[in-house]
């Protein structure tokens, strides 16, 4: 029933917010270059998949070697790409995500292996969340924020646990409706 949910969601999503994801496709391909950025992610069964979202950053901000984390005020940010992220705009490309089966709009954000072999070095329990498709929206986002740290990495695993013990339609309908009631009033998180 969830994986319906988000088929349906989805293309209902990409129908009403055609006109915003052209205009800011269009605006960072002419700004920036390249407007959807594409990374490594680890997903449902531990497997990695292509995670897709509007370019923030300028196109050296990241060495493959040494991933970094984004933090708030970064300067490797566009200044477009900052109000994008502000907002989380940045994020429509992963209705994509979600059509593929690679994602559901809510569940764990999904990592980079880079940082998940940090986190299970002190939490090995960590592969229990592979049991869930990764989300675009998460109880640990919206409560915890962007994880900069690996503390807050720990305190995020915290709480996907909670919800993978939790988990129903009417809880994942919370979280949406809270996200959305966070996004729109310019709630930072």
């Amino acid at each position: 029933m969830k994986r319906l949910f988000d088929i349906i969601f989805a293309l209902i999503s990409m129908v009403i917010f055609a006109l915003p994801i052209a205009l800011i496709y269009l605006i960072i391909r002419f700004t920036g270059g390249e407007a959807i950025y594409r990374q490594e992610r680890i997903g449902y069964h531990g497997r990695p998949f292509t995670l897709y979202k509007f370019r923030t950053m300028n196109r050296e901000a990241e060495n493959e070697l040494e991933p970094q984390l984004w933090r708030e005020g970064d300067e490797r940010q566009t200044r477009f790409g900052r109000f994008l992220r502000a907002h989380h705009l940045d994020e429509f490309p992963q209705l994509w995500n979600i059509l593929r089966g690679d994602m559901s709009f809510v569940g764990p954000r999904p990592e980079r292996l880079f940082f998940i072999n940090q986190i299970m070095e002190v939490r090995p329990d960590y592969v229990r969340i592979y049991a869930l498709r990764p989300g675009i929206f998460s109880k640990a986002t919206l409560y915890n924020g962007y994880t900069y740290t690996l503390e807050k990495m720990i305190h995020r695993l915290d709480m996907d646990l909670d919800y993978l013990e939790h988990q129903s339609i009417w809880l994942d309908l919370e979280i949406i409706w809270l996200t959305t009631c966070a996004i729109i009033t310019g709630r930072k998180f």
